[in-house]
Formats: C-alpha cells, structure tokens, sequence
C-alpha cells in the first residue's frame, strides 16, 4: 500500500551561495530519498526555501552596501538554478518572504500565545554604544564558556554546538565594529520551551529509528534542562510581531523559519489548486522526515515539536536523518573565511553526478566525511568510470556491434546466468531496506557491489573470446549481464539520475527511466540499442593540480 511522505529540507540563508558541505548535509540525500519514495510509488511531498531573514542576511547585506532584499533575489535565483543543474527535485522551493508564510507564522504564533505558551518578560541584551543599537545575536562574537572557540556566534557556538545566549560569551565584541557590548534589559516574548520537557522526553524515548547522533544530541539537551527562549529581536528585518507594542520588534528567524515546513506545504497546495491538500502530508499516517545537519538537531526534535505540540492537531517528526559535517581537506567548510567548494562553480566545470556519486559514497552520516579534488578524481576514475562506466560501455559496445544494435535474442539461462540475476534481484531489495532506513551510503555500495560482480561475470564469460564459436552462447551472457545493468539503471536512478536516464535510453528504452517504478526488466530480445557512449568522463592529475590551486587562492586572497 503507498505511503505518504513529507520530506522537509533546511532552509538555506540567502547570503551567500551553496557549496559542497550543504550539499552533503541535507539537500543530497533529501533528494536520494525523495527519488527513491516515487520509484515505489509513495507518495512524496519535498519542501524547502530561503531563509531570508534573520541576522545573516543583514550582516552580509550591510558588507555590501545594498539592502537585504537585493541579496535575497539574487542568491535565491542562484539557488534555484543549482537545484535544477545537480537535480535536486524539490515540489517547492520557495521564500520566507511570502505573504504565505507570514500568514502561518502568525497564526501558530498567535495560537501558542492564546494557550499562554507565549509570554513577555525581559532579558539583558548587548547594545552597542557605538553602533548605536540593541545586536542581534549572530552580530556579537566572542569566545565559547564550553570548548573555548574564538569566533564563537551569540546565538551558537559552531564547533561544539551549544546554543548560546551573547551575555555567555567570553570577551565579545560588535561583529560590525568590534566594540564590546553593553548588556541592557529589552522587553521580548518569549516560548515556554520548559512547559514540554516531559512531553518531549517521552515522545523521544519512543524513536528508535533516529540515529545515534539524533539520539545523543536530544537526550543531552533534555537531561540538561530545557530553558524558555526569547522569539523576539530588536531588528527591522524580518516579520513583523502581531502584538500591540512590538511593533519596533520583529519574529526571532529560529521560531520562524522551522514553520516555513508548514507554510510551504500550504503554499504547494495553493499552486496545485487543492488548497487543503497540505493536511494529507500533516495530519493522519503520513510520515515526516526533516533533513539537516547536525547543527539543526535540537531545532527539529526539541523546538519544532514543542511548537507542533502546543500549536495541536499536526504530525511530529518521524525521523531527522541528520548528517555530520563534511570537510574539505581536513578543515571545516567556511563562508566567512572563503575556504569552500561553491557549487555554482563546480556546476560550471562538471557534470552533477560524479559529485552526487561522491557525496554519496562518502556521505557523512555517522561521522564527518572530507572532500578533497584528488579523492573526487580517484572515485570517479577508479570506481565510477572504471567500475560502473566501463561495464556499461564495454556491454553494449559488443551487444551493438555484433548483433546489429539489438538486444540479441538469448537462450535459456544457466546456472552462472541465473546466480547473476538472482544477486541483482537480491541486490534491489537490499538497497530498497537500506534506503527506507535513510542509510545511503551502504545502499550505494551495495549497488556497485553488483557493478563488481557484474563485471566478475563477463570477464567469465568473455563474449568476446567466445562469439565467433558460440554467438548464441555469447547472446545468452549478453542478454544477463544486460539484466544486471538494467537493475542497477534502476537502483542508481535516486543516486544518479542524469546517467541512469542516459542509460535508460542506451537500452532502447523509452519515456523516464523513473516510469518502471522500483524493479527491472531484462531487456526484451530484439529491442533497438542506441549508438553506445561513456556515462562518464574520466579526470585527469592536471585537473587535481589546477583545482587545488584555485582553492588554495581563494583562502590566501581571504588571508
């Protein structure tokens, strides 16, 4: 029977553009999942946008000189048109700058505030006295109580993950001029985070399918103690709080942006013209998948089921498959200190999936995983050029060539012909277990797995020692291996959708390689093959050499 799946994906800060660690974080294996649900059928609703409030925009937009709205439409153009390149296939990927989301966000503010979840109080704030104004969290930086980082933010220390209030900080400073902040009382509203520790422990102790790391993280704030959070800033960007005498204060971007989940399922329902289509993926069996990195962890299993909690009526998370970071060269991805892999760029220079295959194979699921351009080069070389491509290219170079761009007309199986079909068929159960479990990189090595012992099996057979004796022989072993390739078009498709369609075509196939759903095909005797090409194209040592440069250069030119 098909399920429904709602799949929400982080929402990126409109300042900046993408680069790799993101991708590996959340949007790659969203969209691995997203895929994979629709082959069997189910089905998928997949969402996010861009953040564009919040302090980072503004901080960025200021260093520019332009205004935050500006930057917003340019990096979320930019967004949209690497979504489309690398094949990520959100339903919708929209703003939180939406007449939309600001409907919701007050609705579920005002809601909470009804049920007395919301309260005013007061709380010590750094006010610059240069600058002249009250800062927002993310515009103080000092050095984090906890593990002692220097460039820890108010709001988050990034290298051990505490949430962080600026008053916690060891000697801060103004991000904008490095003056230290005064500490002034500011009137806010604030969430009684502390009303649902009880509620949240017990809902949490039922999740056994999270992750370790998921599982860890929730655990640890619950045990500490959850504290009441402020959802208001003294800032003028941002949405506006639907208080009388907060009208100089704007929604805190935390509380905010976590309902844009909500907000864009509505949003998809409008577009489709059934405006209440949204309650499917919400309410009822529908199960919710949230993909972030850990650095998210505790606003998906603690703060956003609180606020669904005390909202009432809508579905918790049923699991946030968050990833562990991905590092380039050994050293942490980095916006502010330019030492990234920018999407864009690479989208300019390569095809997207020996990428999608790396962040893949490499994927940081359990622990943090590292990129760098002689380990890109090695795995699409050695494994899928050499592994994958080579037997696709090698099989139906033979199959076209001599026996006139057909698939050849096979006898009946043996027992080597069988053992290699039955491993496919096995193979396509094992990935589909491991993917329903968010476990992608052992799916992905299950399937080149079958690569290996696909190619084991013609190097056994080798039709090409064989044809002019046994040419029927010689179809039979093609007709299998042709089976296996098949399988594996359709195991790879969620991972690889750009090949595994070329592929998908190459077999004389027609229509979306996603129309066969989750299963194979042999492919029939007598069907037409298209003229052979490579999947893939391999790199070279001077491509390792030029990029590695280019890297080294962006962070000395930082410096």
């Amino acid at each position: 029977m098909a399920e429904r799946i709602f799949i929400g994906v982080a929402w990126p800060y409109a300042n900046g553009p993408l680069h790799l660690g993101h991708i590996a974080g959340a949007y790659l294996p969203a969209d691995i999942f997203a895929r994979y649900h629709r082959l069997k059928g189910n089905e998928v609703l997949m969402v996010s946008g861009s953040d564009q409030h919040g302090a980072p925009i503004t901080i960025s937009a200021e260093r520019e000189g332009k205004e935050p709205q500006e930057l917003v439409n340019r990096y979320h153009s930019q967004f949209l048109d690497c979504w489309q390149k690398l094949g990520i296939s959100f339903d919708l990927f929209t703003t939180t700058g939406t007449s939309n989301h600001t409907r919701v966000v007050h609705d579920i503010f005002l809601t909470l505030l009804d049920k007395g979840y919301i309260y005013k109080g007061s709380m010590p704030l750094p006010y610059c006295p240069n600058c002249r104004r009250f800062l927002p969290d993310r515009y103080v930086e000092g050095t984090c109580p906890y593990c002692h980082f220097p460039r820890a933010r108010g709001d988050q220390c990034e290298e051990c993950n505490k949430l962080l209030n600026p008053s916690d900080l060891i000697d801060p400073g103004c991000l904008i001029c490095g003056t230290r902040p005064q500490i002034m009382d500011s009137e806010h509203l604030f969430f009684s985070l502390s009303s649902f520790a009880e509620q949240l422990r017990s809902w949490a102790e039922e999740q056994t399918q999270w992750r370790p790391n998921v599982l860890s993280m929730t655990n640890r704030y619950l045990n500490e103690g959850l504290r009441d959070r402020a959802i208001t800033r003294d800032l003028e960007w941002g949405l506006t709080v639907p208080v009388p005498g907060f009208e100089k204060k704007r929604i805190y971007v935390w509380f905010e942006a976590v309902i844009g989940y909500l907000s864009a399922s509505k949003e998809w329902a409008q577009s489709i013209g059934q405006s209440e289509k949204w309650r499917d993926f919400w309410q009822g069996d529908a199960k919710t998948y949230y993909f972030i990195g850990k650095d998210n962890i505790i606003f998906h299993t603690i703060i956003w089921p609180a606020m669904l909690i005390g909202y009432g009526g809508l579905n918790l998370p049923h699991d946030v498959p968050a990833n562990e970071f991905l590092t380039l060269e050994g050293r942490q991805f980095s916006k502010s200190r330019n030492w990234a892999v920018w999407l864009p760029d690479f989208l300019e220079r390569y095809d997207p999936d020996p990428l999608r295959y790396l962040l893949s194979a490499a994927m940081p699921e359990t622990s943090d995983a590292d990129f760098s351009w002689r380990e890109f080069a090695r795995r699409n070389n050695d494994e899928l050029v050499a592994t994958y491509g080579n037997l696709v290219h090698r099989v139906l170079t033979f199959a076209f060539g001599n026996f006139d761009g057909c698939v050849p007309a096979r006898g009946e199986f043996d027992a080597r012909d069988n053992s290699l079909l039955v491993r496919a068929e096995a193979t396509l159960g094992l990935v589909d277990e491991l993917l329903s479990r968010c476990r992608f990189r052992e799916a992905m090595r299950a399937a080149m797995s079958l690569a290996q012992e696909s190619n084991r099996y013609l190097e056994e057979k080798a039709p090409w020692k064989r044809i002019g004796e046994d040419r029927d022989g010689c179809a039979t072993s093609i007709g299998a291996v042709l089976g296996a390739i098949s399988c594996l078009k359709t195991i790879l498709c969620p991972f690889l959708p750009f090949s595994s369609q070329k592929l998908h075509r190459l077999l004389g196939f027609a229509g979306r390689a996603e129309d066969g759903g989750w299963s194979f095909q042999v492919p029939p005797s007598g069907q037409k093959l298209m003229p052979p090409q490579p999947l893939f194209t391999k790199l070279d040592d001077d491509r390792v050499a030029e990029e590695t440069l280019r890297l080294r250069a962006n962070i000395a030119g930082y410096l």
